[in-house]
């Protein structure tokens, strides 16, 4: 057999836009018979400065617009269409460049192609982490990243470094990036599965999708663009392809495979994806069709005894952009700037929502909850306690050791959340739920001792929750993940750190809210929505 080499990747257009933010920084000198692009490396890192700042406070055009097929589609749901108005009200504040669009403001993650006639004289990925570090360190983003002093013992960086740099070599005098602002949550459902040759016929595979679909939930904030990849080289390199799919960097490979084996997108099995989640009936988060705005099925060669399968999502904060540095200067690609042009003229028609008072003594509160059913809408008023993670840790760490829970916790509904920084003159920072799923070990032991007995987060939930719930009395309401911007200019009023400030974005606060959305969820009977689907 004749040798053949296949371009593993071969991505046969580019068909982004771009702006140019700088025509300095780069020039060309010969070299032999050769041109280099020499490359100051002072542009790489104001490269990185303007697409991360970009990409977190703006989203595509494509994404945004999918967002409005929504409200314009007579099958979507109030449910899809509430969540899809309040996402773009969203993008419509956070464009301002104040609050950014979602409080997790991420893994700064860059996947960059430097051809091989270009120069830096420079470590790239320190160039990269720098204009990283200056967007996180001038914006009002949030410093997510914990690393570790030993085993068990972490810090938070107090910059959101490390990033993650992946540089590959190819061909050419061009420097490709594609920069990424990776939450948690999003983060967090990808998933791998070591499968074999029995996966792969129409009966097998399509059973195996309908399952792991549920596998997603809603913690990471549909609507979801979905990736699933088939196959590949490794397991590393399955996931890779996964988020690159996730963030349409893979759009525009080729519809069919070839003996050299070339990754392909599988626009059959893209329909069928799409089509099984519009009846999950899951939707944007509370049931409906939209749980995902689409699908992307990529095909990749196998070692004969593996087949990896990855699946992984790009959530509502869909925060990807390509970039790219050439001898006519450094650009970053154009996302949108009028995202207000997209919200209709009257908002969704909506039932009224149920209002609850949360400065009411908590037994009240439980009282006004209970006469209604799970999926109501609620409108929530008062005072909340905000904790996460750390904290829950710590009060556990406290009912351990014989100490009384905080009556903070037993007076008010805990918001399961940690903000953004608080732009100047504002009474907080982007401050959207995070996932309530961490939380569920604590449930049963805190509300065995009259705390927690309302939650208030994103996402699905355990049956220990719900069985907690159904002893102690509790319920855990749903907020609409994504929205953190308008929640911060619209809902939160005051916010205020009450305990173990020492953790920062993890400290325990309290916060005062106004006319604050969520779902009931999972009530005092026994009842979960996502449970009923």
């Amino acid at each position: 057999m004749d040798f053949i080499y296949q371009d593993p990747y071969p991505i046969q257009k580019d068909d982004t836009t771009y702006k140019k933010i700088s025509s300095e920084y780069v020039k060309v000198e010969k070299l032999g018979d050769r041109e280099i692009l020499v490359v100051d490396p002072k542009g790489i890192e104001i490269l990185a400065e303007a697409a991360m700042t970009d990409v977190s406070f703006m989203l595509r055009t494509s994404h945004l617009e999918k967002l409005k097929a929504i409200l314009d589609d007579p099958e979507a749901t109030d449910n899809d269409r509430f969540v899809a108005y309040n996402l773009l009200q969203n993008a419509a504040v956070a464009i301002d460049g104040q609050l950014p669009s979602c409080q997790d403001t991420g893994t700064a993650i860059v996947v960059a192609k430097k051809g091989e006639n270009v120069y830096t004289g420079s470590n790239d990925a320190e160039s990269l982490s720098k204009g990283i570090f200056e967007t996180y360190q001038k914006k009002n983003l949030r410093y997510s990243q914990i690393v570790p002093i030993s085993m068990f013992e972490e810090k938070n960086s107090g910059s959101n470094l490390p990033a993650q740099i992946d540089i590959y070599a190819t061909q050419g005098a061009k420097y490709e990036f594609l920069f990424l602002a990776k939450g948690g949550g999003s983060a967090n459902k990808t998933f791998l599965y070591q499968k074999t040759k029995a996966l792969l016929n129409e009966k097998n595979l399509t059973e195996f999708i309908k399952e792991k679909i549920m596998d997603l939930g809603t913690a990471a904030c549909p609507p979801y663009h979905l990736a699933l990849v088939i196959g590949g080289t490794s397991a590393e390199a399955n996931l890779a392809a996964v988020k690159k799919a996730s963030a349409g960097y893979y759009d525009n490979l080729p519809t069919s495979g070839s003996i050299g084996g070339q990754a392909f997108r599988d626009l059959e099995w893209e329909k069928k994806l799409q089509l099984i989640c519009q009846e999950s009936n899951i939707g944007a988060q509370f049931g409906g069709k939209y749980f995902t705005h689409d699908v992307r099925v990529i095909r990749l060669p196998r070692h004969a005894a593996s087949c990896p399968v990855g699946l992984g999502v790009s959530c509502s904060a869909d925060r990807n952009i390509k970039a790219k540095i050439t001898a006519e200067g450094l650009f970053v690609e154009q996302l949108e700037t009028n995202p207000a042009r997209l919200l209709p003229a009257v908002a969704p028609h909506l039932e009224e929502p149920v209002v609850i008072d949360l400065d009411q003594p908590m037994a009240a509160q439980l009282a006004e909850l209970t006469k209604h059913p799970i999926k109501t809408r609620v409108m929530l008023n008062g005072t909340v306690i905000v904790a996460r993670d750390i904290a829950h840790a710590k009060i556990q760490e406290m009912l351990d050791n014989g100490h009384k829970m905080p009556e903070y916790f037993k007076n008010h509904p805990v918001y399961y959340a940690g903000p953004a920084k608080t732009p100047e003159g504002m009474p907080s920072g982007s401050f959207g739920p995070t996932t309530a799923g961490r939380m569920d070990p604590y449930v049963d032991a805190f509300q065995a001792v009259g705390g927690s007995m309302i939650m208030l987060a994103k996402g699905n939930r355990s049956q220990a929750v719900t069985d907690a719930c159904k002893k102690h009395g509790g319920f855990y309401l749903g907020s609409i993940g994504g929205p953190a911007a308008i929640l911060a200019k619209e809902n939160i009023l005051s916010v205020e750190v009450v305990d173990f400030p020492e953790l920062g974005m993890e400290a325990v606060r309290k916060i005062k809210v106004k006319d604050f959305p969520a779902f009931i969820i999972t009530d005092d009977k026994g009842n979960d929505f996502f449970q009923n689907l």
